[in-house]
């Protein structure tokens, strides 16, 4: 393999700029996950950032072996510096041929690398959707990660060993439904949320 399949970095650009436009006072706002408020997204955004930089670069422990669940996450008060920093040394080590072969680690799971980085870019894609609408920020996620995004939500939504979804039970869309429209609703989360203030 000559290139990386897909550059992550459009849409942790995306994602970043949409963590900058987030108000200190939305913080504590409600978002498309019902345990989660604004700076929760924006934790787990940083950590799984550093979990998944870690895991293109094969460089396994703490960050890699957390499962997602262990805690609820948070943002500290550097956080404003910390995520744009660690979502560029994200982009940049899935940049490298080789985080996508042979197998790795994230959230303390061992997965070939060519998933884990799937996995990633479903991460950006969905949790930056979920900072957009929470925080009533117009989204528009990079074309060649949403349709990745798509591809692998879809089939993990037609495997029955993945209990039909990944993030939640799939959420059925209008036929005229949009591309992001459609990828929502399979990641278990409704299209139309508009959230609670």
């Amino acid at each position: 393999m000559t290139d990386a399949p897909l550059d992550l970095g459009p849409q942790t650009r995306v994602v970043a700029r949409l963590a900058e436009a987030v108000t200190d006072e939305q913080l504590a706002d409600g978002t498309p996950c019902p345990e989660y408020a604004v700076r929760n997204v924006l934790g787990h955004l940083l950590h799984l950032s550093g979990a998944f930089r870690d895991a293109a670069r094969k460089d396994l422990g703490a960050t890699t072996d957390t499962p997602p669940t262990a805690s609820l996450p948070d943002i500290g008060p550097g956080w404003r510096e910390e995520l744009p920093k660690v979502l560029a040394e994200l982009a940049d080590a899935w940049r490298d041929p080789a985080a996508w072969t042979g197998m790795t680690r994230a959230g303390g799971v061992d997965l070939p690398g060519e998933v884990g980085g799937a996995v990633a870019v479903d991460e950006l894609v969905i949790h930056g959707w979920d900072l957009a609408v929470a925080t009533g920020q117009r989204y528009e996620p990079d074309p060649a990660a949403l349709q990745a995004t798509y591809d692998f939500l879809l089939a993990a939504a037609e495997d029955p060993s993945r209990g039909g979804g990944i993030f939640g039970p799939v959420i059925s869309v209008s036929d005229d439904a949009t591309l992001l429209e459609r990828t929502v609703g399979l990641s278990g989360r409704e299209p139309g949320w508009r959230g609670q203030r």
